[in-house]
C-alpha cells in the first residue's frame, strides 16, 4: 500500500510535499536551523505538553479548526504530541514548531510530533528499540530524547474483541514490549503520552458493568480475563498495572484528581446516537516516572458531555500537562 507519509530528513526538519527548493529558499532554511541550534544551545526543556488522538481529523474538523487552533494558541504547548494524524495539520497554528511524522502503511494510523523551534531534541527514534532507520508498524511510536528526560509518544494498538493475531495477541506483544522498554529506560526520566487504548481502574470509564460485559456478536473468549470491552478487560488493566508499578511510573492525571468526575473524567466518548452514548473512557494518558511527580503542576482533559464539547471533530479530547521548572531550565 502506498506511504501516506513521507520520511523527515536526518537533522529531523520538515518539508511539506512539493517540489524540490530552490537554492534561495535551501540556503534561508540552513541559516534558519542555524539559529535555532544555538538556542538550542542553551539547554531550555519543555514544561507544557499536549496530547491527542486526532481521529477523522481531515473528514470531521472543517467546522472546528478555528476553534481547534485558538485552543493551541491558548494553551501554547512546548510539545504537542498526535496519534492518528492527517496532513491538514502541517498549516497554522504549528509554524512555531519542528515537526516529526511517523512511517505508516494506512492513513488510520501513525504518530506525529511538534516540538517548539527552540527545544531542539538531541535524539528522535521511531521504534522502542531505538534503531534509528526502523519505524514501529503502523508508526505507532515517536521517541524525542532531551537533555533531562525522554518523551515517549505512542498510539497503542486495541485489544480487539477476539484471540487471533490482531487483536489479544498483537495487545499482548505490545505490552510486553512496553515493560521492556521502561525497565531498559530507567537512566533518565520518561514522558509518556498519547492514546494508551487502556483503562486502568474502574473510576477510569463511566460504566463500568457495562464495559466488564460488553460482548461483540456473543463472543465469550476462552479467558475470563479478555472479555469485556477493548481497553478494559481484567488482562489488559493488569499488564498495564504492572508496566506502571515495574517501571516506578505515575499516572499524572489520577495523581492530582484522585475522584471519579462524570463530566470531565474521560478522554474517549461514545458516538451521541446509540449504545454508547453518554459511556466514556479515559484512555489518553500522561505518565510521568516517579521522579517527576512532585514536579506535576496540571493535567487536564479538555473536553466534556456527551456531545462532545472540546471534542474538536475526534472522538477522543486532548490533554494537556504542565511541569514545574526544574532547577536549572528557563522558559522559551
Amino acid at each position: 500500500m502506498k506511504r501516506f507519509f513521507k520520511p523527515v530528513e536526518k537533522d529531523g526538519s520538515f518539508k511539506k510535499p512539493a517540489l524540490s527548493p530552490s537554492p534561495t529558499t535551501a540556503v534561508t532554511r540552513e541559516q534558519k536551523d542555524e539559529k535555532d541550534g544555538e538556542k538550542a544551545d542553551e539547554r531550555k526543556e519543555p514544561l507544557k505538553f499536549l496530547t491527542w488522538n486526532a481521529n477523522s481529523l481531515l473528514l470531521r474538523v472543517k467546522n472546528n479548526w478555528s476553534e481547534f487552533k485558538k485552543f493551541v494558541e491558548t494553551i501554547d504547548p512546548d510539545v504537542i504530541a498526535l496519534q492518528i494524524l492527517m496532513r491538514a495539520i502541517s498549516n497554522a497554528p504549528f509554524g512555531n514548531y519542528r515537526v516529526w511524522w511517523s512511517l505508516a502503511d494506512s492513513k488510520y494510523a501513525g504518530t506525529v510530533l511538534f516540538v517548539k523551534k527552540c527545544f531542539k531534541p538531541k535524539n528522535i527514534f521511531f521504534s522502542l528499540d531505538r534503531t534509528v532507520s526502523k519505524h514501529e508498524p503502523d508508526g505507532r511510536v515517536i521517541l524525542a530524547e532531551f537533555e533531562s528526560f525522554r518523551l515517549l509518544n505512542t498510539y497503542a494498538p486495541n485489544n480487539g474483541w477476539k484471540e487471533e493475531e490482531t487483536s489479544f495477541q498483537r495487545r499482548r506483544k505490545w505490552d510486553k514490549r512496553m515493560l521492556e522498554f521502561v525497565l531498559q529506560s530507567s537512566d533518565k526520566p520518561l514522558i509518556w503520552c498519547g492514546d494508551l487504548n487502556v483503562s486502568h481502574q474502574e473510576i477510569d470509564v463511566s460504566h463500568p458493568d457495562f464495559f466488564s460485559n460488553a460482548k461483540q456478536n456473543g463472543y465469550v473468549p476462552p479467558n475470563k480475563e479478555d472479555s469485556g470491552q477493548p481497553g478494559f478487560t481484567l488482562a489488559e488493566r493488569r499488564r498495564f498495572g504492572n508496566i506502571l508499578s515495574e517501571g516506578k511510573l505515575v499516572d499524572a492525571y489520577r495523581f492530582l484528581h484522585k475522584e471519579k468526575d462524570m463530566e470531565r473524567g474521560f478522554s474517549w466518548s461514545g458516538n451521541p446516537v446509540g449504545k454508547y452514548r453518554g459511556k466514556r473512557m479515559r484512555i489518553d494518558y500522561f505518565i510521568v516516572s516517579e521522579k517527576l511527580k512532585d514536579r506535576i503542576v496540571s493535567c487536564e482533559m479538555h473536553g466534556q458531555g456527551i456531545e462532545l464539547q472540546g471534542f474538536y471533530g475526534s472522538d477522543h479530547c486532548p490533554v494537556s500537562l504542565e511541569l514545574a521548572p526544574s532547577i536549572d531550565s528557563n522558559k522559551c
